[in-house]
């Protein structure tokens, strides 16, 4: 079984993924019912502290709560004792799979414990999620490939339609088109292009409606610089950016490509972090800025039709992880 905590990790994609040996949570559970210190088998377990989690247990210590026998008494146990930021919602716990959302005061925060039937059966929602190997994989299809990404997306028009797609990901601690960083609204994607095309379609908009553009799409039309073809030089400029939210002054005014990026050059660090990861290949592109001891990484990807087409599992979930934090909804 799996447990994966979606937090303010080391790791280069802001999780943790732990295999544990039990084969359901159930399972997972009534083996650490009785422990004399929770919160010390949890971290020997899974890795390191579990914001919360060792709540049940305690309160099953205090009140002397027998073990629950069943998913259904787990169930009703959890939504009794365990700790979280939230109402009874952000506690779910079906067959398979346990998904909590909570918040530590500074970020929200997820952790879930899957089974190995469900990660098996559901590569489409779960396969980013159990990825925790940098850099995602790299080859891609040929022309022609199709992809649909099953998910609500925004789009931005910068091409006349056409069979290929860039989807945008960034997954961030902070950002103006939501409250909170898993309250999701969705990847940006830009119609009729394949990454090739984006950087020179970007910077060649200077129409009056770019500042109203989802955020991360006016971001990356900043970070792209006159006359440049390629979109590999404004990611390594994303790795560059300090702070858990950067952004230039004038990013939510109708400023020339010009201008606006004259503004991102103005707040750019003059070297990337040693911790800063980046991979620039043709049909994806990928950054894990690193922030600071605290916060650790965000995270942006860039792909297209031709790498989603040929890696269908890792595309579906990922769009997904960037649309709902419960990757079981809908």
């Amino acid at each position: 079984m799996y447990f994966v905590s979606r937090w303010r990790e080391e790791s280069p994609f802001s999780k943790r993924v732990v295999t544990v040996p039990d084969t359901t949570v159930l399972d997972w559970f009534r083996r650490g019912w009785n422990r004399d210190d929770p919160e010390a088998w949890i971290a020997g377990e899974l890795g390191g502290h579990v914001y919360g989690l060792d709540s049940i247990f305690d309160e099953a210590q205090k009140r002397n709560l027998l073990q629950p026998q069943s998913i259904d008494e787990l169930r009703e146990l959890l939504h009794e004792h365990l700790w979280v930021e939230g109402d009874a919602d952000y506690i779910r716990l079906g067959e398979h799979a346990l998904r909590v959302r909570t918040d530590d005061d500074e970020v929200d925060l997820a952790y879930y414990f899957i089974d190995d039937e469900s990660a098996a059966t559901l590569p489409d929602r779960l396969a980013f999620l159990l990825h925790n190997t940098w850099p995602l994989p790299t080859d891609a299809a040929a022309s022609g490939a199709v992809f649909s990404p099953g998910v609500p997306v925004r789009s931005v028009r910068l091409a006349p339609p056409g069979p290929e797609s860039v989807f945008s990901v960034r997954l961030c601690w902070e950002s103006p088109d939501v409250l909170g960083n898993l309250n999701l609204v969705g990847a940006v994607v830009f119609p009729g292009l394949t990454l090739p095309d984006l950087a020179a379609r970007l910077r060649s908009t200077d129409g009056p409606d770019a500042h109203r553009w989802p955020y991360d799409a006016r971001l990356l039309r900043a970070l792209v610089a006159p006359e440049e073809d390629d979109i590999g030089p404004a990611m390594e400029r994303y790795a560059r950016l300090g702070r858990y939210a950067p952004a230039p002054v004038g990013i939510d005014r109708p400023l020339t490509h010009e201008a606006i990026h004259g503004e991102m050059s103005a707040i750019l660090r003059p070297v990337r972090p040693a911790e800063s990861l980046t991979r620039l290949d043709v049909h994806i592109t990928q950054v894990a800025r690193y922030i600071d001891g605290f916060f650790g990484f965000d995270q942006w990807f860039l792909f297209d039709t031709r790498w989603a087409a040929i890696h269908p599992h890792l595309a579906h979930s990922l769009l997904r992880y960037a649309t709902y934090w419960d990757p079981y909804a809908i």
